[in-house]
């Protein structure tokens, strides 16, 4: 089947062919800006008590919960919060807060949250 031209890196002044938005170098650099302006808070991640909320979150819903609506039967694989805490460690902690969700359905829900789905407005 064929395949999509690649098109010039979207970064100012880059001439490397991608097949994505950048090229290698320059997604691993909006990647890294990105994380660091929007996700301060990573770090509660790699904390000990989330590793043991995860796991009992986990084991008692092991099934993604939009697929189990939608009628499909998927095993969940990440804990999602409900309502974005933005750093806030209580409302990190909260188990009612917490939902079992397939990898693919978190990735959409969290692109939706943080506006990587909005259409883009450019001015010339």
């Amino acid at each position: 089947m064929p395949r999509k031209p690649n098109k010039p890196c979207s970064y100012t002044g880059c001439p490397e062919l991608c097949e994505g938005r950048y090229c290698d170098k320059h997604q691993r650099e909006m990647d890294i800006e990105y994380d660091r302006s929007n996700r301060p808070y990573k770090k509660l991640y790699k904390t000990g008590k989330w590793q043991k909320l995860r796991r009992q979150v986990l084991a008692n819903h092991p099934l993604c919960k939009v697929c189990k609506i939608n009628g499909r039967i998927i095993k969940a694989t990440v804990v999602d919060h409900i309502n974005p805490h933005k750093g806030d460690e209580k409302l990190f902690y909260d188990i009612e807060n917490l939902q079992s969700l397939c990898k693919s359905c978190h990735d959409s829900k969290t692109a939706k949250e943080d506006g990587r789905w909005k259409l883009r407005v450019y001015t010339y």
